[in-house]
C-alpha cells in the first residue's frame, strides 16, 4: 500500500464490504469524512483500483467556485456514459413552455433517472466527492437517493470535511441518512508509528515531525518533500519550500493553473499555458505537485493549490484570472457559473453584469437558491450598468432568491424596491407579478396585513388584464391569505376564481394550490367536505410532481385534522408529510408538520416526548413569526403546566405577534395558552383581556373546536360567556366525527364532567380526562384524575385542584414523591440529582461516571435543567437550585447500582 495509505486499510475493508454487498443486491450510502488533508482522495482511488471489475464505477466532484454548476459532480460522473441519468440531465430545466411539474420542482425528471441509473449494472459505485461544496439541487437528488439506496445494488460513497458551518445545506443530507442504510467511515491522524515510517531515511525526526503535523498525510507529505527547513507543519510553508526547487518557468505555470479550482481540462491548460508552459509542468508533475487525471491536470491536493494562490499578489492574482476568463470565454459552450467566478476574482464588472444573471437564473431554475443567490449578490454592487427594466427585473429575482434562504425581511425590502422601480418604468403587468411575489414575502415575515394589501393591489393591477395565469396566481394568493386570517366567504370566491383563470391558462399547478386554499376557506365557512378537498390537493400535486405543493397540502391538511381531534389520521399525515418535506428540503413546511406531530403526541399525553421537541423548535433563531406562534405558544403552555413561571412572558410574547400576525391558527393557538395559563394562575383580569380579543375571531363554523377549549377553560375561571353568542355545538353541516373536540368541551361546559371525561377518553387526551374528572363530586373519582395529573407532570392543574380540596375541607390525597413535587421547576428525580452534583462542581463526565450514565444523556439532563430552571450557565443553575430550594434534601432516588 502506498506511503500516504499506512493505516487506512480498515477504511478500505469497511468500503469494499459495502460494495460486495452492493453486488448481492443491498444498496447503501459509505460518508467518508475527515480534515483537509487526512486521505480521503486517496482512499477513494485506493478503492477504485481495486473494487471488483463487475462493478461499474461512477465519479465526480463539487468544485469551490462562488457558485458552483448546478448538478455538476452527477454531470461529471456519467459523462461519456449515457444512460437515464446522463439522459435527464441533458434536458434543459427552463424550456420555452415548462410544464406545472417543473415550474413547481425542476428535478421531477432527474430523481427517477438516478435511481434507474443505480438499477442499470450488477452494481454501481458512484463517488461524489467533497460534498461540502455541493450545490443545493446535487443536495436534493443525494438525499432523495439515499432514502432509496436500501434495495438497489448500489454503493453511494460521500466524501466531505467534518468542520461544515452548521448552517450549511450540507446538513440536510446528512440528517436523511437516519433513513438509509449508512456506512460511516471516519478517518482519523495517522499514529506517531505511521509517521515514523514515512520519515524513515529522510533525515526527519518521527516523532518531531508528528508532533507539528498533527498525523495529518498531507502535511506530513508535504514536509518530507521540503527541504527541511521550511518544515514547520504549516502547510504554506511546506508547498512553498517544495516549490522553490522547481525553475522559474514552471513556477509560473504553477502560478497560473493554482487560480482555477480542482482539475484544468488538458485543452484549457494548452490555451493558458501554451505548448511549451504545458511542457515545463512535467517538473511539477515528477516532484509530486500537480497529477494528470482522466479530467486534465490538478494540484496533488487542494491545500496545495490554495497554499500557491494565497502567495500570489492580489493584482497578479486578478490577471491570472482574467486570463482564465478569457480562455473560458473562447470555448463553445462556457460554464457561467465559471465565467462570474472568475469575472468576480478579476474584477471584470462587465463580464459579471453580462452573465451573472443568466447564471442565476439557471441556478434556480435547476433548485440551486443558494448559489442563485450568491450569483446575484455578485451581480448588485455593478446595477448602475443595466437599464432600468433589467435593474427592476435582478431586484425582484434578489428578492425571491432572499425569499427561498428564508431571509424574509430582507425579502420584503427588496422586493418593494423592485416594485417602485417597475412603478416608474409604467410596467403595470411587472409591478403586478413582482407583487405577488412581495405579498408572500410578507406573509412568511408575519406582516400579514401589509400582504393582505399587497395581494389585493396585484389582483387589481392584473385581474381584468389578458393574462389568465397572472390573475390566477394574484387571486390565489389573496384567496389564501383571506382563507388563513377571516375573511372566509371572500376567500371562496377569489379562489374559484382563480381556478377559472388557471383553467383558461393551464395551469393545473395553480388550479391544485387553488384546491388546497379553498380546502380550507371551505372548513372554515362549515362544509366538512373542505378536508377531502385537501386529501385530493396532496394526491393531485403528487400525480403531477409538484412536489412542494405535496408538502403544502400535507401541512394543511395536518392542521386541519390535528384541530378537528381526528389524530390517528392526523398522526399519519404529519408523518409521511414530515418525511416528504424534509426529504425535498421544504424547511418551512417540515418546521410545521413538526409542531403539529408533538401536538398530537402532547394531546395523548407523551409530555416527556413532546417537550423537548417543542423547545428545540421554539429556540431556534431562524423561524418567521408565521411559525413562531404555532410552536412557542403550544412549548409554554406545556412549561405553564408543569408549574414553570418562565412561561407567562413566552406567552405574553406570542400573544403580541399572533395578534400582529393575524392568522386564525396562530392567534387561536396563542389566545387558547394564555387563557389556560391565565386559569392556572388565577389572573382573572387576563383572561378577560384574552377572550376579549379572541372569541370574536371564533365565532364562525371551523373555529368550534377552539371557540369550545376557550369557553371551557373560561367557565373554569368563572368567566361568563356571552349567553347569546352561537352554540357549542352548531358548526353549520360539519360531520359528528369531526366535532368530538366540541362535543367534549361542550359536555363539561354544560356541567357534564362524566360525559366530557369519557369522550376524553375516548379521544386519548389523558390531561382533560384528568381535568374533568377533579369535576366528579365523589373523591374516589377526583383522586383518580389527580393521579393522571400527578403522572403527566401537570403540577399546576394537580395544585389547583388539591387547594379546591383543601377549601372545602376534603381528603387531599398526597402527590408524587417529594422528589419532584417539591421543587417549583418540577425536575424529575434523576434531574434533581444532576442538579445536586452539577451544583457541587462535578463535570458532566464525572456526572456521568458516577451516575452510570453515558455523557450526552448527562448532556440532555443538564439541557432540560437549565431550561426548567431558566439559566444558561452551571453557576446560575446552581444559584437557581440554592434559590428556590432544590438541592441535596430534595435529591432522594436510590444511589446508582454500579456494575460489579
Amino acid at each position: 500500500m502506498p506511503a500516504q495509505l499506512l493505516e487506512r486499510r480498515s477504511a478500505l475493508t469497511t468500503l469494499r464490504a459495502a460494495v460486495d454487498a452492493a453486488l448481492g443486491g443491498s444498496g447503501s450510502v459509505a460518508l467518508l469524512t475527515g480534515e483537509a488533508g487526512i486521505g480521503k482522495t486517496s482512499v477513494v482511488r485506493q478503492l477504485l483500483a481495486e473494487v471488483d471489475p463487475a462493478v461499474r464505477a461512477l465519479s465526480g466532484g463539487c468544485d469551490d467556485l462562488i457558485a458552483p454548476a448546478p448538478l455538476a459532480p452527477l454531470r461529471e460522473a456519467v459523462a461519456n456514459h449515457g444512460g437515464p441519468l446522463a439522459a435527464a440531465l441533458a434536458t434543459p430545466h427552463l424550456p420555452t413552455a415548462p410544464s406545472a411539474a417543473a415550474r413547481a420542482y425542476p428535478l421531477v425528471a432527474v430523481l427517477p433517472a438516478m435511481l434507474a441509473e443505480l438499477r442499470g449494472a450488477p452494481a454501481t459505485l458512484l463517488v461524489v466527492e467533497d460534498i461540502h461544496w455541493a450545490d443545493e439541487a446535487t443536495i436534493d437528488v443525494l438525499v432523495y437517493t439515499a432514502r432509496r439506496i436500501g434495495p438497489l445494488p448500489a454503493v453511494l460513497l460521500l466524501t466531505m470535511r467534518d468542520d461544515v458551518d452548521d448552517a450549511h445545506p450540507v446538513h440536510r443530507l446528512l440528517g436523511s441518512l437516519t433513513a438509509a442504510p449508512v456506512v460511516r467511515v471516519p478517518l482519523a491522524a495517522l499514529s506517531a508509528a505511521a509517521v515514523a515510517r514515512m520519515a524513515a531515511g529522510t533525515g526527519h525526526d518521527g516523532a518531531a515531525l508528528h508532533a507539528l503535523t498533527g498525523g495529518n498525510p498531507f502535511f506530513v507529505s508535504e514536509s518530507l518533500a521540503s527541504d527541511g527547513s521550511a518544515a514547520t507543519g504549516a502547510v504554506r510553508d511546506a508547498v512553498r519550500a517544495r516549490c522553490r526547487r522547481l525553475a522559474p518557468a514552471c513556477q509560473e505555470a504553477l502560478a497560473q493553473l493554482c487560480v482555477v479550482p480542482r482539475a484544468v481540462g488538458v485543452d484549457l491548460a494548452a490555451t493558458l499555458l501554451g505548448p511549451q508552459g504545458l511542457a515545463t509542468l512535467a517538473e511539477a508533475e515528477q516532484n509530486g505537485v500537480i497529477e494528470v487525471r482522466p479530467d486534465g491536470l490538478a494540484f496533488r491536493h487542494e491545500l496545495a493549490r490554495r497554499a500557491i494562490e494565497a502567495d500570489l499578489p492580489e493584482l497578479r492574482r486578478r490577471l491570472l484570472h482574467r486570463r482564465v476568463l478569457a480562455a473560458l470565454r473562447a470555448e463553445p459552450s462556457p460554464d457561467r457559473g465559471r465565467l462570474v467566478h472568475h469575472a468576480v476574482a478579476g474584477d471584470d464588472p462587465a463580464t459579471v453584469v453580462a452573465v451573472g444573471p443568466s447564471a442565476a437564473r439557471a441556478a434556480s431554475a435547476a433548485g440551486s437558491h443558494r448559489q442563485a443567490l450568491v450569483l446575484l449578490e455578485s451581480v448588485l454592487p455593478y446595477r448602475d450598468r443595466l437599464g432600468d427594466a433589467e435593474s427592476a427585473a435582478l431586484l425582484d429575482e434578489y428578492g425571491w432568491e432572499l425569499y427561498n434562504a428564508h431571509r424574509f425581511h430582507e425579502a420584503v425590502r427588496v422586493g418593494e424596491q423592485a416594485a417602485r422601480e417597475y412603478a416608474a418604468l409604467g410596467d403595470e403587468p411587472a409591478r403586478g407579478r413582482c407583487l405577488i411575489r412581495v405579498s408572500r414575502h410578507q406573509f412568511m415575515a408575519g406582516e400579514t396585513d401589509a400582504a393582505e394589501r399587497t395581494a389585493g393591489e396585484a389582483v387589481r393591477i392584473l385581474d381584468n388584464r389578458a393574462d389568465d395565469a397572472a390573475a390566477a396566481h394574484a387571486l390565489l394568493y389573496q384567496g389564501a391569505i383571506l382563507a388563513l386570517t377571516d375573511d372566509f366567504a371572500r376567500a371562496v370566491t377569489a379562489l374559484e376564481s382563480a381556478r377559472k383563470r388557471a383553467g383558461r391558462a393551464g395551469r393545473t399547478d395553480l388550479d391544485t394550490l387553488c384546491l388546497n386554499y379553498l380546502g380550507i376557506a371551505r372548513i372554515e365557512v362549515g362544509d366538512a367536505g373542505g378536508l377531502d378537498m385537501l386529501r385530493q390537493s396532496v394526491d393531485t400535486a403528487r400525480e403531477d410532481g409538484l412536489l412542494e405543493y405535496v408538502a403544502r397540502g400535507y401541512t394543511n391538511l395536518g392542521e386541519m385534522l390535528f384541530r378537528m381531534g381526528a389524530l390517528a389520521e392526523a398522526a399519519g399525515c404529519l408523518r409521511a408529510g414530515l418525511a416528504f418535506a424534509e426529504e425535498h428540503g421544504f424547511w418551512s413546511h417540515a418546521y410545521n408538520m413538526r409542531v403539529h406531530h408533538l401536538l398530537v403526541e402532547l394531546r395523548r399525553g407523551g409530555w416527556d416526548h413532546a417537550e423537548p421537541g417543542l423547545r428545540a423548535l421554539a429556540q431556534r433563531q431562524d423561524p418567521p413569526d408565521m411559525l413562531y406562534v404555532y410552536s412557542v405558544p403550544w412549548y409554554a403552555r406545556l412549561r405553564a403546566r408543569r408549574g414553570d413561571p418562565a412561561a407567562a412572558p413566552l406567552l405574553a410574547q406570542a400573544w403580541d405577534r399572533a395578534r400582529r400576525g393575524r392568522l386564525l391558527l396562530g392567534t387561536a393557538y396563542a389566545g387558547l395558552a394564555y387563557l389556560e395559563w391565565a386559569w392556572l394562575t388565577n389572573d382573572r383580569q387576563r383572561a378577560e383581556e384574552v377572550a376579549a380579543e379572541l372569541l370574536p375571531r371564533l365565532a364562525h363554523p371551523g373555529a368550534a373546536p377552539f371557540r369550545a377549549e376557550a369557553v371551557r377553560y373560561l367557565v373554569r375561571q368563572g368567566v361568563i360567556v356571552d349567553p347569546v353568542s352561537r352554540p357549542l355545538t352548531d358548526a353549520a353541516g360539519m360531520q359528528a366525527s369531526d366535532l368530538v373536540v366540541t362535543q367534549a368541551y361542550a359536555a363539561g361546559v354544560g356541567g357534564d364532567w362524566a360525559t366530557a371525561a369519557a369522550k376524553w377518553a375516548t379521544h386519548s387526551d389523558p390531561y382533560e380526562q384528568a381535568l374533568e374528572l377533579t369535576e366528579s363530586p365523589d373523591a374516589d373519582t377526583v383522586a383518580g384524575g389527580l393521579q393522571m395529573l400527578d403522572g403527566l407532570g401537570a403540577v399546576a392543574a394537580a395544585d389547583l385542584v388539591r387547594g379546591r380540596l383543601r377549601d372545602r375541607g376534603a381528603r387531599v390525597p398526597r402527590g408524587a414523591r417529594r422528589g419532584t413535587r417539591a421543587n417549583p421547576a418540577n425536575l424529575t428525580e434523576r434531574q434533581l440529582l444532576v442538579l445536586t452534583q452539577l451544583s457541587a462542581g462535578r463535570t458532566n463526565a464525572e456526572i456521568a461516571a458516577d451516575l452510570v450514565l453515558s455523557v450526552r444523556t448527562v448532556d440532555h439532563h443538564v439541557a432540560a435543567i437549565f431550561d426548567k430552571l431558566g439559566v444558561r450557565t452551571r453557576q446560575d443553575a446552581a444559584a437557581a437550585a440554592r434559590d428556590r430550594g432544590i438541592g441535596p434534601a430534595n435529591a432522594t432516588p436510590e444511589a446508582p447500582h454500579r456494575p460489579v
